[in-house]
């Protein structure tokens, strides 16, 4: 790993320590609460760029698109000699105290990754695969999971081979 890679993840890091959404605004226009998630989800993918970057990943691509095929793959990159194809997610979680227990339970950046997204994610790679002449027993898909809280640094977890490229469609 670079000594550049892990200067500019240290410092993206200290920059997150507080979050990577801004702070709470009361409105509660719909455009932009989606202004809002957008920047939220432009941060994330940044940190999740130099995040992966600091823990070796050789990275090729950002935001891959395919013109004739719907989705796209948020960061593709070689870990060692394994091709992956890096979904990021990230969730800004907002604490709830005065709602029931059942209320506050939202639902984690992993979640989101549905049989739908799965599938759209398995097409473009594919794609990607066979442009790179790539070894489908060396690729997998990751799923990089980023919480990040008002006034707290994110938290992140990487899931390595979070699911397959066939038909079993279970998160793991």
């Amino acid at each position: 790993m670079s000594l550049f890679a892990r200067l500019v993840f240290t410092t993206v890091n200290f920059a997150a320590r507080n979050g990577l959404a801004e702070p709470d605004a009361k409105s509660s226009d719909k455009n932009s609460r989606k202004s809002r998630a957008a920047k939220v989800g432009v941060r994330g993918e940044t940190y999740a760029y130099w995040y992966l970057r600091r823990h070796g990943y050789v990275l090729v691509a950002r935001n891959f698109t395919v013109p004739d095929l719907k989705g796209e793959v948020d960061i593709i990159g070689y870990d060692g000699g394994v091709l992956a194809f890096v979904e990021v997610k990230t969730r800004t979680i907002r604490e709830q105290a005065h709602l029931p227990f059942a209320a506050s339970v939202q639902s984690t950046p992993e979640q989101a990754v549905n049989s739908e997204k799965r599938s759209n994610l398995r097409r473009v790679a594919r794609r990607v695969m066979r442009a790179r002449r790539a070894d489908p027993q060396k690729c997998r898909f990751d799923v990089l999971a980023i919480e990040t809280r008002a006034g707290k640094p994110p938290v992140v977890r990487l899931h390595k081979g979070a699911f397959p490229f066939g038909a079993e469609d279970h998160f793991s």
